[in-house]
């Protein structure tokens, strides 16, 4: 320690720290467009190859991917080979890099930074003068949403989570009426009303886009049982209809949480079961530093799932209100039984199954 009292190795190595979040940040922009462009797909589909053969192979513009190359070389994510001038990506982060990759394709997430980014502006008026950010200044958010939980939904819904559930794929066969709160552009609805054709599936959402193409993909798959209803679901006024409900990462995210579970708790018949998935974390920040994406998700929170609920002068619950304030709240709710399960691989979520007795 100085006479100052400042510990120059621990402020060099925060300067070390803060150097990689800069680097870091970088890479993560230029992993999203990655992602969109297909580059990472184009990479793990060739051998050893030069920017314009990589261009050539993802149909692009070669100088544009000969710079994202030397970002994703120096950032350690694509290998070099100077003597031919050849780049790589290996197998190993193509693993998590790729469409291929599905449930373990990270380059999906990393498109959250620069929508989040986009908002950046409103966010900080917000720290000045409180209120929110709506909804409607996020375009891209349900599309992304939908290509995120579609692709867990797509590996996994029907054979890995609904069976978190005794008996409830044994159920849905023979048939019962279910519902998806906040159900976006419907694909779990849809995925579920194509596994089980003997069941009745309803989707609510306060999107009207997003319930158009949940329509529209229900009419493509020509599936009968699925309907699609454009309602605040705060509001939605059921009384013992459903023996199934869902809500699939949307419940920290409304202006009214608690009037929604309430809402759900009253749509469900007594013997019914609620099953939400949401964010796997702790209530107390103290519990959550050792949580492989806190800082990712505190981010999303406070730059989306926050304000847009604050936005609407709501309760501002946030995406990491934690397994603590959810099974209060779910029992506030009036559901008397709360198992909280998990998902090998799944490092976002958490699983509830709540039933009222």
């Amino acid at each position: 320690m100085t006479e100052r009292g400042l510990d120059h190795a621990k402020s060099e190595a925060f300067a070390e720290r803060m150097v990689d979040v800069l680097n870091t940040a970088a890479i993560a922009l230029l992993t999203s467009v990655g992602h969109q462009v297909g580059l990472f797909d184009a990479l793990a589909g060739l051998p050893a190859a030069t920017s314009r053969q990589i261009a050539d192979a993802a149909g692009l513009n070669e100088r544009y991917v000969r710079e994202w190359l030397g970002a994703m070389v120096t950032g350690r994510v694509v290998e070099y080979n100077p003597a031919g001038a050849t780049y790589t990506l290996p197998p190993e982060h193509a693993a998590w890099l790729t469409r291929a990759a599905g449930l373990n394709n990270l380059a999906i997430s990393a498109q959250y930074i620069p929508l989040l980014a986009s908002v950046e502006e409103p966010i900080v008026a917000c720290f000045r003068h409180g209120g929110g950010v709506p909804y409607s200044a996020y375009p891209r958010f349900q599309r992304l949403m939908a290509e995120d939980s579609g692709a867990v939904h797509d590996a996994a819904l029907i054979d890995t989570i609904l069976p978190l559930v005794p008996g409830l794929v044994e159920r849905l066969h023979a048939g019962l009426d279910a519902a998806d709160v906040g159900c976006g552009r419907g694909h779990a609805i849809n995925l579920m009303a194509r596994a089980f054709p003997n069941s009745r599936f309803s989707g609510y959402d306060f999107s009207e886009e997003g319930i158009a193409v949940g329509r529209e993909e229900a009419a493509s798959w020509g599936l009968t049982n699925a309907r699609f209803e454009a309602r605040d679901v705060a509001t939605l006024d059921l009384h013992s209809q459903y023996d199934l409900i869902t809500a699939f990462d949307a419940i920290h995210d409304q202006a009214r949480p608690a009037e929604v579970l309430r809402g759900i708790a009253e749509a469900l018949r007594p013997d019914g079961t609620f099953l939400m998935v949401d964010i796997g974390a702790s209530s107390d920040v103290g519990e959550n530093l050792d949580h492989p994406l806190g800082p990712f998700m505190y981010t999303v929170s406070c730059m989306h799932c926050m304000t847009v609920s604050l936005a609407l002068g709501g309760a501002g619950l946030g995406a990491m209100w934690g397994e603590q304030t959810a099974r209060r709240m779910l029992a506030e709710a009036g559901f008397a039984s709360i198992e909280v399960k998990r998902i090998d691989g799944d490092l976002f979520n958490y699983y509830y199954v709540a039933t009222k007795r």
